[in-house]
């Protein structure tokens, strides 16, 4: 099909319904929009000049949830200048691929037979924009392949991909510092609530942030990762509005119970040593995938001991957790009293009172407790290598069960 197609389908329903219709991608920009039949509201006429809304309106529009809608429904903002719409979402493979939009106000409400019109149209439009994304999923295969290339762990097939973009000057070329960007999301998704494009999408829209040509993208449905070439190494406050037009996006079209998570490297200043933001932000991301107290965003450098740990690879991890004298205790301790005591004496600096306090328990049962670990692991509280051997055990035991719980692993 050609690329028209889309509008002679917008034409086609808005002649047979003698109303205007409009095509919007799941960010709410706009594809395609028939000409007007009296029925357009201001927001419909910001939408055709600007080829896309307001974010003050599109984000209570997602936050409605359309992105999770599989049926025609009807979407209401209390906006100046909106009138009542029909969203119908437009899918294909299961896939979000964007909205229809039908005004409907009292003058003029729509009929069943309107609904069903649009439905079908949308269905129509599906398969266009599926075999759109189909064709430019090919057209970047390519650039895909060179970026893939660039973190390789041979060397020869990095120094050639650092000349591939270059010459097809797939980046800016006043780049001084380059950084890389690793989003996930949480395994706890669920079919209903998020789709193969909802990453993708979020992503992109944290690139809209930045200069045209300073990114370049990797995604799947679960994972992407963004190599940035920049002038000058990202703020803070540059940052934390990328992650929240990123965690935002994704909420919005995913739901509110699928979770978005960023891991960001340091910057390197050559091209030739992206391998090693990579890895960096990576190791983030998975950080704040699999430890709570890191948070939604992690940046390399700020991870405290996970900087190291994990560095291991899964298969690593679940082998180095099993720790002896760990093992000895679990196998003496059913309810692992003993392990939550040992594991709240750690995080609280061995500090007694703070130990005691958190596990509301006397200050005595907390050093009869210590007593009892003691003479099960066989290890002294008072030797540095024991407890570095306990604390690193105990480490390593949460991050195997959270990795085992993880969706995906990245390649490393």
């Amino acid at each position: 099909m050609s690329t028209n197609d889309l509008q002679s389908l917008v034409d086609e329903l808005a002649g047979r319904l003698h109303r205007s219709v409009a095509i919007d991608d799941p960010s709410i920009r706009l594809l395609a929009a028939s000409r007007h039949f009296g029925d357009e509201d201001a927001l419909r006429v910001t939408s055709i000049l600007n080829r896309a809304v307001p974010d003050e309106v599109t984000r209570p529009l997602l936050a409605l949830g359309i992105g999770t809608w599989i049926k025609p429904g009807r979407a209401h903002l209390d906006v100046p200048g909106s009138e009542k719409r029909l969203c119908v979402p437009v899918r294909c493979k299961s896939l979000l691929l964007g909205f229809l939009w039908l005004i409907d106000n009292k003058k003029n409400p729509l009929t069943e037979s309107d609904v069903a019109m649009a439905e079908d149209t949308a269905a129509r439009a599906g398969v266009i924009l599926y075999e759109r994304l189909l064709l430019r999923e090919r057209s970047n295969l390519r650039r895909e392949e060179i970026l893939r290339n660039l973190v390789t762990s041979t060397e020869e097939v990095r120094r050639r991909a650092v000349e591939d973009v270059f010459s097809e000057q797939l980046l800016v070329d006043h780049a001084t510092h380059y950084q890389v960007l690793a989003a996930q999301r949480g395994a706890e998704h669920s079919a209903e609530t998020s789709d193969g494009v909802a990453l993708e999408v979020a992503v992109q829209e944290g690139l809209h942030t930045l200069p045209d040509g300073v990114g370049l993208m990797v995604a799947d449905r679960s994972r992407a990762w963004l190599l940035l070439a920049l002038p000058e190494p990202l703020s803070q406050l540059q940052l934390a509005s990328i992650a929240q037009r990123m965690t935002s996006r994704f909420g919005q079209l995913s739901g509110k119970d699928s979770r978005f998570v960023l891991g960001v490297s340091d910057t390197v200043g050559e091209l030739g040593q992206i391998f090693r933001a990579y890895r960096q932000a990576v190791i983030a991301v998975r950080a704040a995938l699999l430890i709570p107290s890191v948070g939604d965003v992690a940046r390399w450098g700020h991870l405290g001991p996970y900087d190291i740990l994990l560095r291991l690879s899964g298969d690593d991890i679940a082998s180095a957790a099993e720790v002896s004298p760990l093992q000895r205790l679990e196998a003496a301790d059913r309810q692992q009293v003993f392990v939550k005591t040992l594991d709240a004496f750690f995080d609280n600096a061995c500090d007694i009172r703070r130990t005691a306090n958190l596990l509301c328990i006397h200050r005595a049962t907390l050093y009869q407790r210590l007593k009892r670990i003691e003479q099960i692991t066989d290890c002294s509280l008072d030797n540095g290598d024991d407890r570095l051997t306990l604390h690193l055990g105990l480490k390593m035991r949460a991050l195997a069960a959270a990795n085992a719980a993880a969706a995906t692993t990245w390649p490393l």
